[in-house]
């Protein structure tokens, strides 16, 4: 099979695409024939070896890519074989996505409900669980204000979204991107690159502040972020995109996102992310795909902010 991997830390450049042997399930494992696989910022970050990552490199050579959508094409011991056929997305635990073929452990596997297009399956895989998980855990009521950072970004256009959902008034904050930003139904959309956005933002909310802010970035931004936000309201900190997490004031109350869900949980997180999107409460914004052979270009132009949304690699 064809594959994309990575033999050296370094810049986008160092992913190589090139054949190598076809894997083989393993006990309680199936075998996806891949249709498309997702891209994190994580991913970027592990292959440069930096960020969160660096303190822990995976050994290479490997094949990146954590979630994947496709069909099963075989099972492996201890596994029923009626589940042969079925279109899922799954998790692959931490590589072998980027690749003709993955392997997954059959109790990560998802079917893709019917009427649903394989392609959003996949952008709400990774980014729909972590968006669910945040927007539960820090328990966003009816008519708060809600600040969004990296709004346009597959995470951040989801956290929107579940946001408006639950009745509160949504600022999404990103770098351009507005007219989407606006279209997944926030009130308002602040661009944070330009002086002071901080202060727009608390001006949008009558003076006070907003209740909650949820902080991907980090760096400058996050630290911008937080004085936007009244005395007493919540920050959930998620991300580093910047380079480094965002140290919150004490008058802040810190969201817990420090206790990863179970295996179990993940799952049942996908699987609400997938009834929100049939039922129309939740849209998946694929902003652009490349072909698996050009997942270097794909790593660039998100490291670049040159991406909207979701970013997939078509492989069949």
């Amino acid at each position: 099979m064809y594959a994309v991997t990575l033999e050296q830390f370094g810049g986008p450049e160092v992913l190589r695409f090139r054949r190598i042997h076809d894997p083989t399930p393993g006990p309680g494992q199936v075998l996806v024939s891949v249709k498309f696989a997702s891209i994190t910022f994580v991913e970027t970050q592990v292959r440069a070896g930096r960020g969160p990552a660096a303190k822990a490199r995976p050994p290479l050579p490997m094949v990146p890519g954590n979630g994947v959508g496709g069909r099963i094409v075989a099972t492996g011991p201890q596994v029923d074989p009626a589940l042969s056929g079925t279109v899922v997305v799954t998790t692959t635990g931490g590589s072998g996505g980027y690749a003709q073929l993955a392997v997954a452990e059959a109790t990560n596997c998802v079917p893709v409900p019917a009427g649903m297009l394989l392609r959003d399956a996949v952008a709400l895989l990774a980014d729909g669980r972590t968006a669910v998980l945040l927007h539960r855990r820090a328990q966003v009521r009816p008519g708060e204000w809600v600040l969004v950072e990296a709004a346009g970004g597959g995470v951040g256009s989801l956290l929107v979204q579940l946001a408006v959902d639950s009745g509160a008034r949504v600022i999404g904050a990103a770098r351009g991107k507005g007219d989407l930003i606006t279209s997944l139904g926030a009130a308002h959309y602040v661009d944070y690159t330009r002086p002071a956005w901080e202060r727009e933002v608390v001006d949008l909310t009558g003076g006070a502040g907003a209740d909650v802010v949820f902080d991907g970035i980090g760096g400058d931004v996050g630290a911008q972020g937080l004085a936007a936000v009244r005395a007493g309201g919540r920050v959930s900190i998620y991300g580093m995109a910047a380079g480094s997490f965002t140290r919150p004031d004490h008058q802040i109350r810190v969201v817990d996102n420090g206790t990863a869900p179970t295996a179990a949980e993940a799952r049942a997180l996908t699987e609400q992310a997938l009834v929100l999107a049939i039922r129309g409460r939740l849209r998946a914004v694929v902003g652009q795909t490349f072909p698996l052979a050009e997942a270097a270009a794909a790593h660039r132009a998100i490291e670049e902010r040159r991406t909207v949304g979701k970013t997939l690699l078509v492989v069949s």
